[in-house]
């Protein structure tokens, strides 16, 4: 081979290398989060509901997209949803159908990667206060035990009571958070029935304090109960926050999305090792029990299925006289468009 061939070569990878190096910084500062720092809601974030979230930002992932992500944790659904509205937060970590009621009163709020494609919500009866329990009638009356009031889990217990005829009203709605204060409410004869999220409810049931009579924790008890796919955890943020930040949008995706291909291998050692010990509720055994009957539950890739949308409005529709659902424009509730592209890159 000739010198001049050999210098040409190196010359020729040189340039391309040199190419290459200017215009990574541009590529970086191109895709660079408009936001760096950004505050997220969320109800109740020990739960599995949220497993990625946790996930998400214990493995480093948050960080590694160049955020700075503070996570502030609520009661219930709704109370995370009143810090964004509120303005004290950003983005929401919580139940796809929010998405909808917002929109029913005017504010456009949009969801953006998918966390669980099944609500992970059954609804126990007390063992101790309604050992005789027959059907969904004889809950007329009585205290049920929600994580707050107008979170997913209301909403879940009000679709099954319509379909017995018991109007909201006729029951009394607690909220019991999705810990601790869950299983005390229920073992004291606080509440007589109680519509919540593991890893409470298999704990629950396995000390035989409840009998589930409802069960939205794996896809085939999801169809049974919304008859048919429930988006129910992921992140939403008003449409003018995602106009906005397009790029603080994708990197918050790409989070959520690197953690769910991280879990598609994980083993329940990983897990126990993952999450902060105060989610164990001083029972590992327990814990990982309960993560064998939500696993199905959670999203593989972030992506929203396309019936979805219809599945929650006609669910909210059933029970909520005031949802003007032909009035919803579902194609502003969700978006696929900064899930579609984590997936490809993760290749979840």
């Amino acid at each position: 081979m000739s010198k001049n061939l050999i210098n040409r070569r190196v010359f020729t990878a040189g340039t391309a290398l040199a190419a290459a190096a200017l215009a990574a910084p541009a590529l970086r500062a191109q895709n660079r989060p408009e936001k760096t720092k950004v505050a997220i809601a969320v109800g109740g974030k020990a739960s599995f509901y949220y497993l990625p979230l946790t996930l998400a930002e214990q493995l480093g992932y948050f960080k590694a997209e160049g955020l700075e992500v503070e996570i502030s944790d609520f009661a219930g659904g709704a109370r995370a949803l009143q810090a964004v509205v509120g303005g004290s937060a950003d983005v929401v970590s919580g139940a796809y159908e929010h998405t909808i009621n917002l929109q029913n009163k005017g504010q456009m709020f949009q969801a953006f990667v998918l966390q669980g494609r099944a609500p992970q919500i059954a609804l126990g009866i007390s063992n101790k206060t309604l050992p005789g329990y027959k059907s969904v009638a004889d809950l007329k009356g009585k205290k049920i035990g929600v994580t707050a009031p107008g979170s997913s889990t209301n909403m879940m217990a009000n679709l099954v009571l319509s379909r017995a005829g018991i109007k909201a009203g006729d029951v009394s709605f607690i909220g019991v958070g999705t810990s601790a204060g869950a299983l005390t409410a229920l073992r004291s004869g606080q509440i007589d029935a109680i519509c919540n999220i593991d890893p409470v409810m298999t704990m629950l049931e396995q000390k035989g304090d409840v009998r589930i009579v409802f069960d939205t924790r794996t896809l085939k008890g999801t169809r049974e109960v919304f008859g048919g796919p429930m988006p129910a955890a992921c992140l939403y943020a008003p449409m003018e926050f995602l106009q906005k930040n397009p790029n603080t949008a994708q990197a918050l995706t790409n989070a959520i999305v690197h953690g769910l291909k991280w879990l598609q291998t994980a083993g329940p050692s990983d897990i126990i090792k993952t999450v902060p010990e105060s989610y164990l509720l001083g029972d590992r055994g327990l814990y990982l029990a309960s993560f064998d009957k939500v696993r199905e539950s959670i999203a593989l890739d972030g992506v929203f299925p396309e019936e979805g949308g219809k599945t929650a409005l006609r669910a909210l529709a059933s029970f909520d006289a005031t949802l003007k659902a032909d009035k919803i424009d579902l194609a502003k509730t969700w978006t696929n468009q900064f899930a579609a592209r984590a997936k490809a890159r993760f290749k979840a």
